[in-house]
């Protein structure tokens, strides 16, 4: 699917940025830093504008984290259901709340569409959300369309790299997560123990 994504970048070029970035905000398995990743070769090749493509990706990306937020505000009971990655997330915000939600953009990527429905659904306050979102895009678009304009001939690489490194570092930021709740779930575990006469 990469591959036949990546080919529709010269012919769609700005279009299929903003739509990339703005789904996969919403969850949607598309590649779009391998995408930003290749705009950004485009853009040092002289085939695209490096402006209008960081600008495009950026609000696909803010678009996406926004309409996420909304369905997570409206959806909460139906989200809170759902479990798994969602879950993770809501104590994510729950925990860090605007860190959180600015950590979810860039370092831990993977995580960040499920941030945008838990932020939602937790009732986030809408300044909390919408300020770390957009300062964590900011440096998600430029991190990764930078990188592309400036390792043009390097980036399905790099693509590799920053991909395991993010998933890396989802995984550790579920782990530690999931050591908190199982240290807490112990510790109210104990105190029911310590009041059963």
């Amino acid at each position: 699917m990469s591959d036949w994504l990546l080919a529709l970048i010269p012919q769609y070029g700005l279009i299929l940025i903003f739509v990339a970035t703005l789904a996969s905000c919403l969850a949607l398995p598309i590649p779009a830093s391998l995408i930003m990743l290749s705009a950004g070769g485009f853009a040092a090749s002289g085939e695209m504008e490096l402006t209008q493509t960081a600008f495009a990706a950026f609000a696909g990306a803010i678009i996406g984290d926004i309409s996420g937020f909304a369905i997570g505000r409206r959806g909460a009971k139906w989200l809170q259901r759902k479990g798994g990655r969602l879950s993770q997330a809501q104590e994510l915000v729950r925990r860090r709340g605007a860190l959180g939600v600015f950590l979810s953009r860039w370092l831990i990527s993977p995580l960040g569409p499920y941030v945008n429905f838990a932020a939602g659904a937790a009732g986030l306050a809408w300044p909390k959300f919408v300020l770390p979102a957009f300062m964590g895009e900011l440096l998600w678009v430029g991190l990764y369309v930078g990188l592309g304009y400036g390792f043009s001939g390097q980036v399905i690489e790099i693509a590799r790299l920053l991909g395991n490194a993010s998933g890396f570092l989802a995984a550790l930021a579920l782990t530690i997560g999931l050591g908190f709740w199982l240290r807490h779930t112990a510790h109210a575990g104990a105190r029911n123990l310590q009041k059963t006469p």
